[in-house]
């Protein structure tokens, strides 16, 4: 049976019909679809299998972990900047003899389109030696998941699959199979020189690992095929969606050249790749982002790519990309002039806008507040939807997950002049990554206000629940609360305030300042509302601009930065947009000559 699924549920129907009744994950896109269609496809069987969400991909990875350790099969997903959280325990456990299968899903994002960096998770998977698989499609991807199980088991190793965006986020008619119900009980079998990571046994583990590596390389991979068997002056090796559009373009462009399709990009399948290497004289290789499969080629100077410049080093490898190398190369003509995103929008006369936070959201409000209590303040901020505050020029930093905190810290012991610094952080990062740093803070004495965006859900990946709700896939789970937390941090001054009362989130702001000038420790502030994407809440006033008040300033605009407000250029007055407007009335207490106002 086929179901036209997206890619990341694709890759949950293959850890489900791999039995892994142990699947953790932390969301992240472009991988945040992959846990809650493994939730799904379990419920619809009636299956009861443990699917959690997990404050961090650190905690994630070492649960699932744990699960193979006990004869389990186990999958975490995560994404690429994901699996830097997780980057201790996925060292540390690619030296282990796994009991059960494990698989960790580390979604890349080429681009990038929503991360902060673009690095190349199968390049982790070289350094840890551990074997790494490269879809380059969502049905592909299925397959890859159940086969990097069983190999995981055969090899008592962790495997990874590393889907990259456009797998993950395109969608397919993927063969769909019964669940098995081969499903295995944990048996945790006690082996010190096992499981014990002591630096005299990991010497011996890594030995093991070696040799592990070198008996993949010499194993055949189903998923490395070569094509277009036939002696040539020039091939083209690739992977992953970079295949998939190389194909399209030698069919497109009738290109004829000996092409080898690499699946299990470390280690490379050593026989294909002498078979393939014997037919060219030189080789192009496309790969995103970083060079993997490159740096395993034996002759360089035969290999035009990413370390002689032939082959950009950043960005996608989107079509016009990867023809104009192959054009330059032979010498053909083909047409670069596709249009972009805003010239599309133009020729249907739509002017694109750069992304900006939702009508009614409360971060909106927390961020004018913040700066019209202090104007002149220092703004680290962190990853999440809130990092769109920089429209509101509320927004001076952003490092990684946590980083807030840790930069609020930083510019603490770095600013003495008395300049505020004020830290925003979601309520989600908080709880991923947020808690040591604050920790760090109050141990340390630094002065700094930490700013809790508290919306009750990791709003950018979706709406996935926080601990704070106590949801989960499977099971309700224990709420923890927030302010409780912050307080066991050994924080003296926590309050929480409605950003949507501008007035009492300025004034509690500007109190909090006073304490950590007055006490020089740091003081948390929790903007608390609801996400207005969840809320679902209607106010039963509407908004309207008197014209006749409006002096048409635009401060409403430029320093709110609402969709619900726009500008009518003939009358030079503000304007409530309709289709965009909440009536949440915040923007009532924004206007300085109170043009702004309620019905």
């Amino acid at each position: 049976m086929e179901r036209l699924l997206l890619g990341n549920e694709a890759i949950a129907r293959g850890i489900v019909e791999s039995c892994a009744d142990v699947v953790t994950s932390y969301p992240g896109t472009p991988s945040s679809e992959i846990l809650p269609a493994v939730a799904k496809f379990y419920k619809e069987e009636g299956i009861d299998a443990v699917v959690e969400w997990c404050v961090n991909e650190k905690v994630a990875f070492e649960i699932a972990a744990t699960a193979a350790f006990a004869g389990k099969r186990a999958a975490v997903s995560m994404k690429q900047v994901g699996l830097n959280v997780a980057y201790d325990p996925f060292m540390s456990v690619a030296y282990n003899d796994l009991a059960g299968g494990f698989v960790v899903i580390s979604a890349d994002d080429p681009g990038p389109h929503s991360s902060q960096t673009e690095q190349d998770s199968r390049f982790a998977a070289m350094m840890a030696k551990v074997p790494v698989f490269d879809p380059s499609s969502p049905q592909e991807a299925k397959k890859m998941v159940k086969f990097a199980f069983d190999f995981s088991e055969k090899y008592a190793i962790l495997v990874m699959v590393r889907p990259g965006l456009r797998v993950c986020h395109a969608r397919q008619n993927v063969e769909v199979e019964k669940i098995p119900s081969n499903f295995r009980s944990g048996k945790f079998v006690k082996d010190a020189e096992r499981w014990v990571c002591l630096p005299a046994i990991r010497r011996k583990h890594h030995e093991k690992l070696n040799e592990k590596v070198k008996s993949i390389a010499k194993e055949r991979d189903p998923f490395t095929k070569l094509e277009n068997y036939r002696k040539s002056s020039l091939g083209v090796i690739a992977s992953g969606v970079s295949y998939a559009i190389v194909k399209d373009m030698f069919d497109r462009y009738s290109i004829d050249l000996p092409l080898l399709k690499v699946g299990r990009v470390f280690p490379l399948d050593g026989e294909a790749l002498s078979e393939f290497l014997s037919l060219c004289d030189e080789v192009i290789v496309f790969e995103e982002t970083y060079p993997v499969i490159e740096m395993q080629l034996p002759d360089k100077h035969r290999v035009l790519g990413k370390w002689n410049g032939e082959v950009p080093s950043a960005g996608e490898l989107t079509p016009e990309v990867i023809m104009g190398v192959l054009s330059k190369k032979l010498g053909l003509k083909f047409d670069a002039d596709i249009p972009g995103y805003d010239e599309v929008l133009s020729s249907i006369g739509i002017k694109a806008r750069k992304p900006i936070l939702c009508p009614g959201c409360p971060h909106r409000a927390s961020f004018f507040a913040m700066r019209k209590a202090f104007p002149k303040g220092v703004y680290p901020s962190d990853i999440g939807c809130y990092t769109l505050g920089i429209n509101q020029k509320a927004v001076d930093s952003v490092m990684c997950m946590g980083g807030a905190v840790t930069m609020g810290s930083g510019f603490s012991v770095s600013l003495r002049d008395g300049t505020p610094i004020v830290s925003t952080i979601g309520d989600s990062t908080f709880y991923h990554m947020g808690v040591p740093g604050l920790i760090n803070a109050v141990y340390n004495k630094h002065k700094f206000i930490l700013f809790i965006l508290d919306n009750s859900t990791t709003a950018m990946t979706g709406g996935q629940p926080t601990p704070e709700t106590g949801v989960n896939l499977m099971k309700e789970g224990e709420k923890i609360d927030l302010v409780k937390l912050v307080e066991g941090c050994g924080v003296k001054f926590v309050k929480v305030v409605d950003p949507y009362d501008v007035s009492k989130t300025i004034s509690t702001l500007k109190e909090a300042w006073d304490y950590v000038k007055r006490e020089e420790r740091v003081a948390v502030v929790i903007a608390k509302h609801p996400c207005k994407l969840i809320e679902g809440k209607h106010y039963d006033k509407r908004i309207y601009v008197d014209e006749s008040l409006c002096t048409g300033c635009k401060y409403c605009l430029n320093e709110f930065v609402c969709p619900g407000l726009t500008f009518d250029e003939d009358k030079r007055k503000a304007m409530i947009d309709y289709r965009f407007c909440v009536d949440c009335g915040v923007c009532v207490q924004v206007c300085p000559v109170k043009a702004i106002k309620e019905e």
